[in-house]
């Protein structure tokens, strides 16, 4: 890869890997385990890096995958690794390269190899392969379960304990990728796993203490946005009196096998991706998405989900509920800055959707900040960009709006916030608009063009319910005629959709008089969708918009060469003369988003898609995948 990508085709000759793949078994004291550890790379970033090396080392891992129920050298690559980092901490304060350097490289190891593994076979068959003992191919005892639940508890002990460095920056990204890459199981299911072995460690036993620990260290990598350090930094550096024994021990383990297994090498250029992102707050962000989203246990509820749910602000001084174990506090205030200023991923705006819509303290502490619209704003630019957006990124998008818009004081709130120069609204210049005139004016442009382009039977009523929510509140609109007509266009468009979808109703249930078993046509069970969102806007906006009718005949009256101070004017005398007591007939009516039943159903493939499409450092083979359709990503 990089400037030596040739080194690349001789992975599979490399003796210390054709030995570790070998039929040999390799005690976990071998001197052996210096030598192959000791190699130096700037870690891959991306899948096309990641597809060379997992095309260039494939015949290893089949070797391994057929003689490891034999000779157990993962299971004694694994103690290698636990061994190395019980004294990782401390190596950390020490400034010790060399450990933390080999100890990265063996876990580099061995997230490659159970990439593959898990790709390959099923959970009870990976067991096998974490023990061995001298017996017949195809049993296998308890000690190999026990083996797996160290790892992933030595994993989320590196996660929460190392202190982030730059020379620790590395071999954290790295547990963060490996907890993945175990939970990656899914990817290769279609059903939806409700009884993992690995889910089953992760949620009991000597992982549970560190749930909410977990939880806070990967909501602190995502708030943080560390970028990585320079590459090499992890590397032991040669420092400027010579380097005396660290140094020449080091130069002297790693001399055999520099030469082969060098993968863009100290001196590469960062790659643009790494310029401009973090990968340790990507990755981790993905992590807590999947682990806040494993199902339930039958006697067990997630405890992640639990912590997602129940976590409060640092600030908060009232007492935790003891009904829940794994609550614990964070700085509401960074959390915020980061979701403001994230929200161009899914996955963030995935969190944003959780976080607002499962946890009482964050939607709280949300609703009452001043600035909501550092929130907003990106929200409704995803909004606006419809078309460059997946579904799924737009719907979480809209659901948030939905979730915000079940607050008066959110209703009332945007519309005193003024804003200027939106240069992303390109229909027309906006120089100056409140918040909430631009919120109505997307999420109007949305509707129309769900309802020419895209269709989906969802976006309809809750575009419509957040504009009914909102509408109680509607004041100080921005170029109120202008508004009028897009807001007539709707309605025009609307209502051709309705008699359309009657008559095409109508025309296809006269045909299947006598057939009870033939179902409509997709096309009519999608339209019928618009007859529930119709309702929805006519009744619960019909204050707002009458008020607007009544005003809009007053101008029409005047005439149709109007100034500005003789519309304000006979808008100042409409105020006067319009009737309150019709007004009163309205009642305000709410519409709140409900999950549907069995969320997991459309959250975990959302999920494990972001992690296929974003992860940093992990490459599939899309033919292997089976949880969702790659078109579907």
């Amino acid at each position: 890869m990089g400037a030596n990508s040739s080194s690349i085709s001789e992975l599979p000759e490399n003796e210390y890997l054709k030995k570790l793949s070998g039929a040999e078994s390799i005690s976990e004291n071998d001197p052996f385990w210096n030598q192959l550890l000791s190699f130096s790379f700037t870690t891959p970033t991306n899948s096309a890096d990641l597809k060379l090396l997992e095309e260039a080392t494939i015949s290893i891992c089949k070797s391994l995958v057929e003689k490891n129920p034999r000779t157990g050298n993962l299971g004694s690559l694994i103690k290698v690794f636990l061994s190395r980092t019980k004294e990782l901490k401390i190596s950390a304060e020490c400034q010790n390269h060399l450990f933390i350097w080999q100890a990265h490289n063996a876990l580099f190891i061995i997230c490659c190899l159970l990439k593959v593994f898990i790709s390959r076979m099923s959970e009870e068959e990976l067991q096998l392969h974490f023990t061995y003992e001298d017996k017949a191919p195809g049993s296998y005892g308890t000690e190999c379960e026990d083996l797996i639940e160290e790892l992933l508890c030595c994993l989320i002990q590196l996660i929460v304990e190392i202190p982030l460095l730059d020379i620790t920056y590395s071999i954290s990204l790295e547990a963060v990728t490996t907890l993945i890459v175990f939970l990656s199981c899914q990817l290769f299911r279609k059903e939806i796993l409700r009884d993992s072995i690995v889910h089953k460690y992760l949620m009991r036993g000597r992982c549970l203490p560190y749930t909410s620990r977990l939880v806070k260290t990967l909501l602190y990598n995502f708030i943080r946005q560390e970028r990585s350090p320079p590459p090499g930094t992890h590397v032991f550096q040669q420092q400027s009196d010579g380097g005396g024994l660290l140094y020449g021990i080091a130069s002297g383990v790693a001399t055999g096998l520099w030469t082969v297994f060098t993968l863009g090498g100290v001196g590469s250029k960062p790659t643009q991706q790494l310029e401009q992102c973090s990968p340790l707050a990507n990755q981790s962000l993905l992590l807590l998405l999947v682990l806040a989203n494993l199902t339930d246990a039958p006697d067990t509820p997630n405890p992640y989900r639990q912590a997602v749910m129940s976590f409060k602000n640092t600030q908060d001084s009232t007492a935790f509920s003891s009904s829940n174990p794994h609550a614990f506090q964070i700085n509401f205030n960074s959390l915020y800055t980061a979701l403001c200023d994230q929200q161009k991923s899914d996955q963030a705006t995935l969190l944003l959707y959780m976080l607002l819509h499962q946890n009482g303290n964050v939607r709280t502490y949300v609703l009452a900040r001043t600035d909501i619209e550092n929130l907003v704003l990106p929200i409704l630019e995803i909004l606006y960009h419809v078309e460059e957006r997946n579904s799924h990124h737009v719907y979480m998008a809209l659901i948030i709006l939905l979730i915000l818009t079940e607050d008066d004081g959110f209703n009332r709130s945007i519309h005193e916030v003024i804003l200027k120069n939106i240069t992303w609204y390109a229909e027309r210049v906006l120089t100056e608009i409140s918040l909430g005139s631009l919120l109505i004016l997307v999420v109007i442009r949305t509707i129309q063009y769900n309802m020419t382009r895209t269709r989906d039977k969802y976006l309809h009523t809750n575009c419509l319910a957040a504009l009914a929510n909102m509408s109680a509140q509607f004041r100080s609109l921005h170029q109120l005629s202008k508004l009028i007509f897009e807001t007539q266009d709707l309605f025009s468009l609307l209502s051709k959709k309705h008699n359309k979808v009657l008559e095409q109703a109508t025309q296809s249930l006269r045909g299947s008089v006598g057939s009870n078993d033939s179902p409509l046509p997709d096309y009519v069970s999608i339209k019928l969708n618009v007859l529930v969102a119709i309702p929805i806007f006519l009744t619960c906006s019909d204050f707002s918009f009458q008020v607007i009718s009544f005003f809009s005949a007053r101008l029409e009256q005047a005439g149709a060469e109007l100034s500005v101070e003789r519309v304000l004017e006979i808008i100042k005398q409409g105020a006067v003369a319009l009737p309150k007591d019709r007004l009163r007939k309205f009642p305000e009516l709410k519409f709140k988003y409900v999950e549907e039943e069995q969320p997991e159903e459309f959250f975990i493939p959302y999920v494990w898609s972001l992690v296929y499409n974003s992860a940093v450092a992990l490459y599939w083979n899309p033919h292997d995948i089976q949880l969702f359709t790659m078109d579907s990503g």
